[in-house]
């Protein structure tokens, strides 16, 4: 029943349903309006489970595009390349995944496990856990998912991808001393 709630409020969300009440995720799910009080303590735990099931597949493509390269560089690219590829697939469940305990309650690890995946990978950059290296790669790639999901920056896929190169170039090269 949860996972049918889930879903269901998912599949709102993604329809552009302009407002998710629980009464409308009990009607798509086919329970009765009391159903979603069984699982969920309030609309915003019911959205902050949405958001986990978001940052689950976000993380899934992380490693999916990491392992498909065998050069750091390129898998942290790879890395970025999938994250705006996200937002751009799913802007209603990535939006919400970003929007804040208002909105959705998520667990205080939602999210740690898409952030390792980047992490480890700027660890195999720069030779060491530099926290701030890891900040900074999931800084410039959120930027460019939400300034591209704006229409801030020009619907170019290479240019993304020339970007997250020209950093991740730049943190190989600081890592060595070279830059």
């Amino acid at each position: 029943m949860r996972a049918a709630l889930i879903q269901a409020a998912l599949n709102l969300l993604e329809g552009d349903e302009a407002d998710i009440s629980l009464r409308a995720v009990a009607r798509a799910a086919g329970v009765s309006a009391m159903a979603p009080y069984r699982h969920f303590a309030d609309k915003a735990a019911l959205l902050g489970a949405v958001a986990d099931r978001g940052f689950s597949e976000l993380a899934d493509r992380l490693r999916t595009a990491d392992a498909e390269r065998t050069d750091p560089v390129a898998a942290l690219v790879a890395q970025g390349m999938a994250y705006i590829d996200m937002a751009f697939d799913r802007p209603a469940l990535f939006r919400l995944m970003f929007a804040g305990a208002r909105l959705a309650t998520t667990d205080v690890d939602c999210g740690t496990a898409a952030y390792a995946v980047l992490a480890k990978r700027v660890a195999t950059i720069t030779g060491d856990d530099r926290p701030h290296a890891a900040v900074a790669a999931w800084g410039i790639v959120h930027g460019l998912a939400m300034l591209s999901l704006a229409e801030r920056l020009p619907p170019d896929r290479a240019e993304r991808e020339s970007v997250l190169t020209l950093f991740a170039t730049g943190l190989c090269r600081s890592s060595d001393g070279k830059g």
